[in-house]
């Protein structure tokens, strides 16, 4: 069963290779929803600074009975903090706010502020010094991995050639009909492990005739057939949803997809996440 499922962290750190994302799940319900995942049996559960319920998802970890020790909890340091002393009061701050005394993953959540996406400005320097809170944040044992996030291989570049400890896990955008192939491979080929978001293309695919017909071949549905493609690709799957029944449905992915029906998917090109555009990471700018 896929909930049961690791895979290992560079640093030798194992990590569930299903996770529920809690992206747009309100703080005031969050607590619920992590806790419902929890007894169906996930153990890597994904926050971020940006989502503003960190307060709720710490509660979930803190109250659901399981040891400390048998969850898998990351957070992502805002995209808007790109110096050294910010960062690691960030860092703190994210401790406080989730009542931990250490979270298993941190990541830079982007390699630029939200309001300057796609800029020409890389901030190579800004997040190097938050880099460098991030690293000494893991000697001290307050962050048990450190990675990234939405960056490009110049991002990457930047840290790889210049970090003393190099990123462990990349989280990228990545679905079927919009799967950045070349990026996926460079980070896997530095060592990184890959973490596919919005595997659901955040609900948008779900009337793609396609694959429908496929999901429909396999007797699944979309959004299974949509996470089993990224595991099948050899990364970590993010699905988010505060649905208990969702949850199960996105964990029940023991089938496998043919290697010609990969090719298919792998093929695909669906990009138009119509009114969700208007997020930088679905606006096709990088």
């Amino acid at each position: 069963m896929i909930l049961q499922e690791t895979t290992t962290l560079p640093n030798g750190v194992a990590v569930p290779k299903l996770a529920l994302g809690t992206w747009m799940i309100d703080d005031s319900v969050v607590a619920d929803a992590v806790k419902s995942a929890i007894d169906i049996g996930y153990r890597h559960i994904d926050t971020a600074q940006a989502y503003g319920n960190e307060r709720g998802v710490g509660e979930a970890i803190r109250t659901c009975g399981l040891p400390r020790d048998q969850l898998f909890v990351q957070s992502k340091l805002a995209a808007e903090v790109k110096d050294y002393a910010g960062a690691k009061a960030a860092i703190d701050a994210t401790l406080t706010t989730m009542g931990l005394d250490y979270v298993d993953l941190f990541i830079i959540h982007s390699p630029q502020p939200w309001g300057e996406w796609a800029s020409e400005d890389r901030f190579f320097a800004g997040n190097l010094a938050a880099w460098k809170a991030m690293e000494e944040a893991l000697a001290e044992g307050k962050l048990r991995a450190i990675g990234v996030s939405n960056f490009q291989k110049p991002d990457l570049d930047n840290l790889l050639q210049n970090a003393a400890v190099k990123p462990m896990i990349h989280q990228v955008l990545a679905h079927i009909g919009n799967t950045p192939f070349d990026l996926i491979e460079y980070s896997k080929s530095n060592g990184l492990l890959v973490e596919a978001y919005s595997p659901i293309a955040h609900g948008k695919i779900l009337t793609n005739p396609e694959i429908q017909a496929m999901a429909a071949a396999y007797c699944v549905s979309v959004p299974q057939l949509c996470i089993r493609y990224v595991l099948q690709l050899d990364l970590l799957a993010l699905p988010k949803t505060a649905n208990p029944d969702h949850m199960k449905s996105n964990a029940a992915v023991d089938f496998e997809i043919s290697a010609a029906d990969m090719d298919k998917l792998r093929a695909i090109t669906a990009k138009d996440y119509g009114d969700v555009s208007f997020f930088p990471v679905y606006s096709g700018k990088h």
